[in-house]
């Protein structure tokens, strides 16, 4: 059995009565909100009605709260890259008026960001 999957998209504030009666009768009430209901013509009409405000899918099974929330988590181990301190100490110290033998402080640095891993 087929499923859709809804994602609210857009807001339904400053829509008609009417629109934002289809966004609850399909389980919507916030942005990036997901819903599963069986592919079936009555569940097709009411996305029709409102398919400029969501982001439709259909999908082999509905998936639990749980197996959502695990799907937006990052893999583990992921990067953030951020300057080195050698390169922003190299920035404070070379401003407009420094010329080349000021001794800008940090400047023997390769200018390449270190890795934090998390």
């Amino acid at each position: 059995m087929s499923f859709f999957r809804i994602t609210l998209h857009r807001s339904a504030i400053g829509l008609p009565k009417r629109t934002r009666g289809v966004l609850a009768a399909l389980g919507l009430h916030r942005r990036s909100q997901v819903v599963f209901h069986p592919v079936s013509a009555q569940f097709a009409g009411m996305i029709m009605k409102v398919k400029e405000l969501v982001r439709v899918e259909e999908v082999d099974r509905a998936m639990t709260k749980r197996e959502l929330y695990e799907s937006r988590r990052p893999d583990p181990g992921f990067y953030v890259e951020r300057p080195s301190r050698n390169r922003v100490a190299g920035v404070v110290g070379s401003g407009p008026g420094a010329g080349a033998g000021s001794g800008a402080i940090g400047s023997s640095g390769s200018g390449e960001g270190e890795e934090i891993r998390l």
